[in-house]
Order: structure tokens, then sequence, then C-alpha cells
């Protein structure tokens, strides 16, 4: 099987991270995790890619006098590398149009609400807040706009009466898992894709 390269970029701990490499690692799944990089050096996702044996990559925004700038060191890691497709699981950094557009239809993105509601961050004690009963996961193509892009996959969860935002994020982070490597085999499998701004669903 030829195998989709695939880069992993993460911020933080690397929960869905381990999620994509679990699923990668069925024989039968259509993509190979390539590269894993983060903007954070000290992420603890980095050592969870490199207890699994991914290649990983690590410096920091700080260092670059521009968006644009760092987000070219990143794309010539990515190029140097051969990836196909970009999952952003955790990746604390809003991206230059211009790396976007480049990727485009080739990167997609986890979010912890059913967007379009609740983008941004706090995303829990958004939903929470504004008082809602069902909450979720969204897998999305990453467009200019945040947040924003053609919906691929989406998983809902109730919100309980005594919830906080912490343990909604956990019932939550529980369906990441579920739906993200789904998705990723869909967007491998060319069983999607993204068409005049929308997630088109091919035969």
């Amino acid at each position: 099987m030829n195998k989709k390269r695939v880069a992993v970029l993460i911020s933080g701990r690397g929960s869905n991270l381990k999620a994509l490499i679990g699923a990668c690692a069925a024989p039968d799944f259509p993509a190979e995790i390539a590269l894993v990089f983060s903007n954070v050096e000290s992420a603890e996702g980095l050592t969870v890619a490199r207890d699994a044996g991914v290649p990983v990559v690590a410096f920091s925004h700080k260092s670059f006098a521009s968006r644009e700038a760092f987000d070219a060191a990143v794309d010539a890691e990515l190029e140097k590398a051969g990836i196909e497709l970009i999952c952003l699981a955790g990746f604390m950094r809003i991206q230059s149009d211009s790396f976007v557009r480049k990727w485009e239809g080739r990167m997609i993105n986890i979010h912890p609400s059913l967007l379009p509601a609740f983008k941004g961050i706090r995303v829990q004690q958004q939903a929470l807040d504004a008082g809602v009963k069902i909450s979720g996961c969204t897998v999305h193509f990453v467009v200019p706009e945040l947040d924003s892009g053609p919906i691929i996959a989406q998983a809902a969860v109730p919100v309980l009466a005594d919830d906080t935002a912490e343990t909604l994020a956990a019932r939550i982070l529980v369906e990441e898992h579920r739906i993200y490597p789904a998705a990723l085999r869909m967007l491998a499998e060319r069983r999607i894709a993204l068409r005049d701004g929308r997630a088109v669903l091919l035969t």
C-alpha cells in the first residue's frame, strides 16, 4: 500500500497525535505519520512521537521576525520530509494566508466544539456559559479564516448539569480520538475533497 505521508503539527501534550499514531499503525491504514513538528520545544507530544519512532522537528516561532518567515521555515521542513497531508492537533499558531493556501485541501484540524459554534480558545467554557445542552468536536479543512473551514466530520456529546470545562473537555476528547483518525482515512483515501469551499464526499 502506498501510504500518504502525514505531518502532525502540535504545541502541547499530543493526545490526538497519539490517537493518529495508533490508527496509522494498522496495516490497512492509508497514511503514515512521517513527521511531527512543534513550535514548543518542550511539548509533551514530542516525547509521544519519539517513543513511537516518528521523526520530530521543533523550533519556536519566537525566533522569527514574522509569521510568514516562521511558516516558510515550517514549510521547508515539510517539503524536506516529503509531506503530502497535514493534521493540526492542538497547534496553537494562526498560520499565514500564503501557507494555508499552499496546503489548501491537504490540511485538516480538530476543534473541540460543534463548529460553527464556539470558535477560538476556551471553547468548553464558552459552551457552558451559553447554556447549550449538546457540544462536541469537529474535523474541518483549514482555510485562512480561523476555525471556519468546511466540515469533514463531527461528533456530539451531552453537556451535563454538573459539567465543568474540564469534565466536558475530557468527554469531548474521547470523541476527538475517534473521529480524527476516521477523517484522516477519508482524506488519504481520496473519499473527501475540498471543492468550491465545501467538503465533498467522492465516490
